[in-house]
């Protein structure tokens, strides 16, 4: 185990998270919050001297293995969550240490789940680090760090598929830098975009920005207690706009940006993203209009929340809880469901369910026609025997972190349906899920000990689910 090389990056990860700590720094000195501000740029200087220390420490080993590659991303989720938590509770906006974790493992997985009661209350600076740890989390820290930096040569793509979510990992260019430099230049433009249109739509800049980060990042962390709902139409037609876009497979925006829309719109996950999409967007719509609702209405509230949960962001503007039962049904398989692979949205990936499916049908041929070769394939290719194994091994290891979660959450004697959906809710990073933890209520009735169960969910989802297994593994820490 190359532990020198952990810290290492370890180190490189703390000393980024005390630079992404100025921002909201800077909010406050802007906003007059000189205490708040002077918090921030405290544990700023912490962090960068923690990991300075944590940088000193020189591996002998530049190159790292799989095991390796878990580990450090493991950690640094973990550790930059504890040191996220530091302003929220220094600063007093969440007196309990434990509620200020929770509040800050649920931005950077881009959950969206909280604690709080009335968001309003809080500071500008804690309100931006909130919505901007979102950002940092939805395309990942490490990410950020191989596109600034190069790392560890080839052995670098461990980093990468520990961290990247979906079923596979690959390069779209030939250096890990350059993909993960892509990646990001992808992830900012689409962000910056938002921020104009919300502006010119008269969103307040702060605003903009706040929710720019919450839509792109796939989080849904509001600055208002009705979260979405109390802005224009058009406001809401922006944010529905983008939380689908970035729901899509990063991949087909790196053929659209190269001119290639052929093979953009040959990838079958995103046929079926926009397929799936539309789809729950008109049974909801009708569904609704059959109670008396005016359809085009509908259609809007629809089209937002399908987006919202779908994509795993978690925006609201109506409470979904009150629709009829068939509407929530469908809003609840759309949490598990999630978004694209290769995108920042949670969820088990609309990539594997594809592949769940023809997985089935392959064996119902081969049961049918037992010598009949059939070979499963995702975009007219082959998909490898170790991608399918991988899939398998990932929805078995998903229902067992599902099931035990739901069954040590029952310890609060809440109802089934709150259980269920608080933990759907945060194993898919989707933030709201039904009845007490709902689009109009939160997480905070919930003992310290189920906050501690769900803020694993909520890194076990947002690292698809082995990263933070492997830590409970003894063969982990051996030597060989």
């Amino acid at each position: 185990m190359n532990f020198r090389l952990i810290s290492s990056i370890l180190g490189h990860v703390i000393m980024l998270q005390s630079v992404l700590m100025l921002p909201s720094c800077l909010i406050g000195f802007l906003y007059h919050e000189r205490q708040d501000a002077l918090i921030y740029l405290a544990i700023s200087v912490f962090c960068f001297l923690l990991g300075l220390c944590f940088k000193l420490v020189k591996p002998k080993s530049r190159t790292f293995y799989a095991r390796e590659g878990f580990l450090a991303v493991s950690f640094s989720w973990i550790i930059i969550s504890l040191l996220g938590a530091l302003p929220l509770y220094f600063s007093g906006a969440i007196p309990s240490f434990t509620d200020a974790l929770f509040e800050i493992i649920s931005g950077f997985t881009t959950t969206g789940s909280s604690i709080l009661t009335n968001v309003e209350a809080l500071s500008h600076c804690n309100l931006f680090w909130r919505s901007f740890s979102h950002w940092i989390g939805g395309m990942g820290v490490l990410v950020f760090i191989l596109a600034i930096m190069p790392m560890t040569g080839g052995s670098t793509m461990n980093l990468m598929k520990a961290e990247s979510p979906g079923p596979s990992v690959g390069k779209l260019v030939p250096k890990i830098q350059h993909t993960a430099f892509l990646l990001y230049a992808i992830y900012f433009t689409l962000t910056t975009l938002e921020i104009i249109l919300l502006v010119l739509g008269g969103m307040p800049l702060f605003d903009s920005l706040c929710h720019a980060f919450g839509t792109t990042g796939t989080g849904g962390f509001g600055i208002k207690n009705d979260s979405i709902a109390g802005y224009s139409a058009y406001l809401q037609n922006v944010i529905t706009v983008f939380m689908f876009l970035s729901g899509v497979n990063f991949t087909f925006y790196y053929y659209i940006l190269i001119r290639n829309p052929k093979n953009a719109f040959s990838l079958e996950e995103v046929r079926w993203y926009f397929l799936i999409y539309v789809g729950a967007v008109l049974l909801i719509s009708l569904n609704l209009t059959a109670n008396g609702a005016p359809f085009l209405h509908c259609l809007q509230k629809a089209a937002f929340q399908v987006a919202s949960i779908m994509t795993t962001t978690g925006y609201a503007t109506t409470d979904f809880n009150l629709w009829p039962q068939f509407s929530r049904t469908i809003m609840v398989l759309l949490m598990f469901m999630g978004a694209c692979a290769g995108s920042t949205g949670g969820g088990i990936k609309v990539s594997r369910i594809v592949l769940y499916i023809k997985q089935v049908r392959k064996e119902l041929m081969q049961q049918i026609h037992p010598r009949q070769i059939c070979v499963v394939k995702m975009d007219k290719k082959g998909i490898e025997h170790s991608t399918i194994r991988s899939c398998n091994v990932f929805i078995m290891a998903y229902l067992v972190v599902f099931v035990i979660s739901i069954l040590l959450i029952s310890l609060n004697g809440f109802d089934f349906t709150t259980n269920f959906t608080a933990v759907t809710a945060t194993l898919n990073n989707i933030g709201p899920g039904l009845d007490m933890v709902g689009p109009c209520g939160n997480f905070s009735q919930f003992s310290v000990f189920s906050k501690y169960i769900l803020m694993f969910d909520m890194l076990a989802g947002r690292l698809e689910i082995l990263p933070m297994l492997i830590l409970f593994h003894p063969a982990t820490w051996k030597k060989h």
